[in-house]
């Protein structure tokens, strides 16, 4: 009967001695000071908007002249507009629309775009910003550094180059210049130029663009950029008029555009 009693015994001690060197193990991988990876918030926006719908059927009506004058059925086929091509509509989509009458024909283009990091320690709206960082760049504007969330440096706001006087003024645009250039004013005084927009998402730019296609017709292009948290907006409105001797309207041109990138933005703010 001796000999029951020493086998539990031994059992007993071999559990205690298991239980203490697990306890050790426990305390050593909690020790003060050990290094804890923090993983970068994810962006704002998890999806994007359907493009094609994305913009209000009277903002269409005012954008693309001469569908009014269209029958119900003409009318629903221009406004359906034309999805992009793409593989991930959970990281990119746009739709583009088109209107012809006998005067000019007008194209929009939207364009939406949300960007991820995979980098844990890079956060989603810190790749947006070099994302839009570098779009700002190529339009002409010149970013400046600004601090990340991660202690690094992303491009943020373009600055204005000082004068020799101590006033500030904007750079001037390295777009085309000669006849047909983005004009510098307004017929109100209003500039006119590629430029930085403030109120318009958390960072935003405009871009305007004459071309001409060999010797027949002039046309234009206006571009507003704006990005909200992850997600990066492009707007695209151009115009081409029927007649070699007409030019469009630069100030209609980015008015409109400026309108429909701040219904955009505010529809990604809901």
């Amino acid at each position: 009967m001796a000999y029951v009693p020493g086998v539990a015994l031994l059992a007993a001690l071999a559990v205690g001695c298991s239980a203490d060197a697990g306890a050790d193990a426990s305390d050593a991988d909690s020790k003060p000071g050990s290094p804890t990876v923090t993983a970068a918030p994810p962006g704002k926006h998890r999806t994007l908007p359907a493009p094609c719908r994305a913009v209000p059927v009277n903002t269409l009506k005012d954008l693309l002249p001469g569908t009014a004058e269209l029958s119900a059925d003409q009318q629903e086929k221009v406004f359906e507009g034309t999805a992009s091509v793409t593989y991930d509509t959970d990281r990119k989509v746009g739709c583009t629309w088109k209107s012809e009458t006998p005067d000019a024909s007008r194209n929009l283009a939207i364009d939406f775009e949300r960007v991820v990091s995979y980098d844990p320690a890079v956060s989603d709206d810190d790749r947006a910003r070099d994302v839009y960082a570098r779009k700002e760049t190529a339009a002409g504007l010149s970013p400046s550094a600004t601090p990340r969330e991660d202690g690094g440096k992303t491009a943020g706001t373009p600055t204005k180059a000082a004068s020799p006087t101590g006033a500030t003024a904007t750079a001037p645009p390295t777009g085309p210049t000669g006849p047909g250039a983005t004009p510098e004013t307004g017929s109100g005084g209003d500039d006119l130029r590629p430029r930085v927009l403030d109120g318009l998402g958390d960072a935003a730019f405009l871009d305007d663009r004459p071309t001409r296609e060999g010797t027949t017709a002039h046309s234009r292009t206006v571009s507003v950029v704006f990005r909200t948290s992850n997600v990066i907006v492009t707007v695209e409105y151009s115009e081409q008029p029927a007649l070699v001797t007409e030019a469009p309207d630069s100030g209609e041109l980015q008015e409109k555009a400026q309108a429909l990138a701040r219904k955009l933005a505010e529809r990604l703010s809901e």
